[in-house]
């Protein structure tokens, strides 16, 4: 077992373990510690507790210090600085002509480098604009393509529930989605309802997930026959998930009724196929696949930048070249290295 704290470094962003040494740290206090990007000031998420050796990613860097105030306002003071450093690069990718757009400016702690976070549709050739940058700002430049659901998270907005967005308040992590859950959860079939901002199928599916796929194993599919309790047979029309309500089209003398029974009142058999599926829930199930595809690549792309950032933070090595899509240094920077 490891002694650790969780430290953040930005909002709603991935935690990242240090041993906490022998300071008294408590949840929310700032702290400052090393990591390979250099010196980085983070917030305290998690108090310090014991866990897991497998759970930690080794070598496991030590708190340098409790940030001061002289920290603080060095924090407050990179924060107006990266104001001023976004203003900047968009003049720069307008001068250049570059079909990107930026998203985000990140100083490090230490000034030891300016981070641009940006979208484009493809590859996009900023060798000069590095350059153009790295004469301005006189410290090392790195530019970062994300993808859609990372530029959401970083910008925020409001959901279609009309609360902030889940990426931007707490969720540290994308966890995989697929149409399979709002099929599970009986929600409209239409892409439009059940994208989030970004365009992708929205996190929030994942939520409730597991507890509907326990309370559809006790009921019957729309279409399925099924015996009631009193003897009678029909047809289901209709399921109520959360109340396990089920109405049925049941025959009553010459007459066809529907009456509703509780799911444990039923008894019934799963057809294996549905037969009569309507012609635009064949197209909207296309529509969505095609979604989730496109869903599926951009998750590749960006788990790579995820996992090569979360190395950077957490086994203290600096590679200083070229990482995956987006990622470049320019190679002044490299002569004056070596």
């Amino acid at each position: 077992m490891e002694k650790v704290i969780g430290v953040r470094f930005r909002t709603a962003g991935k935690v990242y373990f240090f041993d906490p040494g022998n300071f008294e740290i408590k949840k929310n206090d700032h702290v400052i510690v090393e990591t390979a990007r250099g010196i980085e000031y983070g917030t305290v998420v998690s108090p310090p507790a014991e866990v897991e050796d497998e759970k930690v990613v080794q070598p496991l860097k030590a708190v340098l210090r409790i940030a001061n105030q002289k920290d603080d306002e060095q924090e407050a003071a990179n924060k107006q600085k990266e104001k001023e450093a976004f203003k900047i690069c968009l003049e720069k990718i307008r001068e250049h002509g570059l079909q990107m757009k930026l998203i985000d400016a990140e100083y490090t702690f230490d000034n030891n480098k300016v981070l641009f976070y940006f979208t484009a549709d493809g590859r996009i050739d900023f060798r000069e604009l590095v350059k153009d940058l790295a004469s301005v700002f006189k410290t090392r430049i790195e530019l970062r393509q994300i993808g859609v659901r990372d530029e959401t998270k970083i910008l925020g907005g409001i959901g279609i529930c009309g609360r902030p967005l889940c990426c931007h308040t707490h969720l540290s992590e994308f966890a995989p989605v697929s149409i399979k859950m709002a099929k599970e959860q009986n929600l409209s079939l239409n892409p439009t309802k059940i994208s989030g901002v970004c365009g992708r199928l929205m996190c929030c599916l994942k939520n409730e997930e597991e507890t509907y796929e326990e309370l559809n194993r006790k009921l019957p599919g729309v279409g399925d026959f099924v015996t009631t309790d009193d003897g009678l047979k029909g047809e289901v029309q209709s399921v109520n998930v959360l109340r396990q309500m089920v109405k049925v089209i049941v025959d009553v003398g010459d007459e066809k009724e529907i009456q509703e029974y509780p799911a444990d009142q039923l008894h019934f058999k799963k057809r294996h196929g549905k037969k009569n599926k309507a012609e635009n829930e064949d197209a909207e199930l296309k529509e969505l696949e095609n979604l989730e595809k496109q869903d599926g690549e951009g998750e590749k792309e960006q788990h790579s930048e995820r996992k090569k950032e979360h190395s950077e933070r957490s086994e203290g090595k600096n590679r200083g070249r070229f990482e995956g899509k987006g990622r470049q240094r320019n190679r002044s920077e490299r002569k004056r290295e070596n």
